[in-house]
């Protein structure tokens, strides 16, 4: 079976290198990269959307990138414990009408003894924000390391 370190039981620094590989993929928007860091049974609750199986994610991200344009991440560890991970996080994008949003949200992580996400339970609440706003400006893509994190922000 496929195996994606660091693997559970989480300390603190191993909890915020997962946590950084998660923005980082998820920065790509690379819906079928990002599908494999979960396992072929996962369980998504996101926002009032339910999502079972890699298949099903990556259906959902792709959706997701085709209205949530110009997507950038930033995440933060906020708890661990054994297998899980709790993360806050903040993205901003625009969408089709070019109108700016900032999102705030929380992530339930848990995983399997691979290292693969079984469970994520998301809560999001989108925050229209002016472009001139915008906190987030690197280059589409990975989130540059001097880039200052969501605490360094105020956010």
């Amino acid at each position: 079976m496929e195996t994606r370190p660091p693997v559970p039981p989480f300390t603190v620094e191993t909890a915020i290198q997962k946590i950084r590989m998660g923005e980082d993929a998820w920065n790509s928007r690379d819906p079928a990269r990002i599908a494999l860091v979960y396992a072929p049974d996962t369980h998504w609750r996101n926002r009032a959307e339910f999502v079972d199986g890699r298949d099903s994610v990556q259906v959902f991200l792709q959706r997701k990138w085709d209205h949530e344009l110009d997507y950038r991440l930033i995440k933060e560890l906020w708890a661990y414990a054994g297998n899980r991970i709790a993360v806050r996080f903040v993205y901003e994008w625009h969408n089709d009408s070019g109108q700016w949003f900032r999102s705030h949200g929380n992530e339930n992580w848990e995983f399997n003894e691979q290292g693969l996400m079984t469970y994520r339970h998301a809560s999001i609440n989108d925050q229209p924000i002016a472009e001139s706003e915008r906190k987030f400006h690197w280059p589409l893509g990975r989130r540059p390391d001097d880039h200052p994190g969501l605490s360094d922000l105020g956010l």
